[in-house]
């Protein structure tokens, strides 16, 4: 009896602190669409939902002249998408560039259960990225365009400007990945040591249940969120955060970005990890790529160890190129285009765009 009587008063409860969850993320968003309002009569705002390889994809096009160049950002994950962050980290960039965003097949808004599981592959990325290229370069009647890699987009573009160079007028990677099976060794081994150095035993016991890492599960995902889930309390991926609370505060003020789709990132994050992780960890550019035809920069977070610098960097050192650059972010670790967003940010503008302009 006392249960039937408690039960409808946490369903209150819930309905109500659901209602005020609700309201207040229209709140925030109507807020934020309000303050990145794009006014310019040559700008561009514009949120589409285009085909690529067949699929139903969406992008973010963001820009106060649609006669400036275009840059297209490549995300990170595989399936992590960036455009919910777009307003709070790329506002700066839109007055010198058209800014495009887009959620790769089976990520954020281009998520669906439809989804072929074995178009899930390097290859069909490639291909959908040449084709959104062609696609974007047309639409602002533009022959190149630069291109900025994150993470796993490091991995897409450098594959993109190694094949299709003539289309890209420069290549930014930022947190660049070189080797995935060196990077996770390196990445686990600096995990056991900040556990060591801080007497974290239990992070040490279920560290030292996945040894050999990787090779123990080579193609099991559980192992590398274990890991990875202890890279980012140890300041590996956020240099000076501990758990991804302060992002999705960003995201769920997004103008763009529903609730709806922040449920589709958490399922396009888990399908393209399932899907893919396999195939990347066959990545090693040390060996596969010793040259790319266009200008080079490589962006790389001084405590990075969810794509460890040092790697970036021994190919930087090897990598031919017309023109290269290694830029250093000393105040952060993985996600330096959004913990120094500023610097990146003028970056873009004052160096890459000024040396690249043609």
């Amino acid at each position: 009896m006392l249960n039937k009587k408690i039960l409808p008063i946490f369903l209150l409860l819930f309905l109500i602190l659901w209602t005020t969850f609700f309201v207040y993320h229209k709140y925030l968003q109507n807020q934020f669409k309000n303050q990145t309002r794009i006014l310019t009569s040559e700008g561009i705002d514009s949120l589409e939902k285009i085909t690529l390889g067949g699929i139903e994809q969406w992008i973010l096009i963001r820009g106060w002249d649609k006669s400036n160049p275009v840059v297209l950002f490549l995300h990170g994950g595989p399936g992590s998408i960036e455009g919910p962050f777009a307003y709070k980290f790329q506002r700066d960039l839109e007055k010198h560039f058209i800014v495009v965003n887009w959620d790769q097949r089976g990520a954020g808004k281009s998520y669906s259960r439809k989804i072929p599981k074995e178009s899930m592959n390097i290859e069909q990325f490639i291909l959908d990225t040449h084709e959104l290229i062609q696609f974007l370069l047309h639409r602002f009647n533009q022959k190149k365009l630069y291109l900025v890699g994150h993470s796993w987009g490091s991995i897409l573009g450098t594959l993109v400007v190694s094949r299709y160079p003539e289309l890209i007028q420069a290549y930014v990677g930022v947190g660049q990945v070189v080797n995935i099976l060196d990077n996770e060794k390196i990445s686990y081994q600096y995990t056991v040591d900040q556990a060591k150095e801080r007497n974290n035993k239990k992070a040490l016991k279920q560290l030292k249940k996945l040894e050999p890492y990787p090779e123990k599960d080579i193609n099991d995902t559980k192992a590398l969120r274990k890991q990875r889930k202890w890279l980012m309390k140890f300041n590996g991926v956020i240099h000076k955060e501990t758990s991804w609370l302060p992002y999705l505060k960003i995201a769920l003020g997004s103008p763009e970005y529903s609730l709806k789709d922040m449920i589709k990132f958490i399922g396009g994050i888990k399908l393209s990890l399932k899907t893919m992780w396999s195939q990347l960890i066959e990545i090693d550019f040390s060996k596969q790529i010793a040259e790319l035809k266009v200008p080079i920069y490589i962006c790389m977070g001084r405590y990075d160890y969810n794509t460890p610098f040092e790697l970036a960097e021994k190919y930087f050192n090897q990598l031919k190129a017309p023109k290269k650059e290694l830029i250093w972010f000393e105040d952060s670790a993985h996600m330096l285009n959004t913990e120094e967003y500023d610097k990146f940010n003028n970056f873009l503008i004052d160096v890459v765009l000024h040396e690249t302009t043609t």
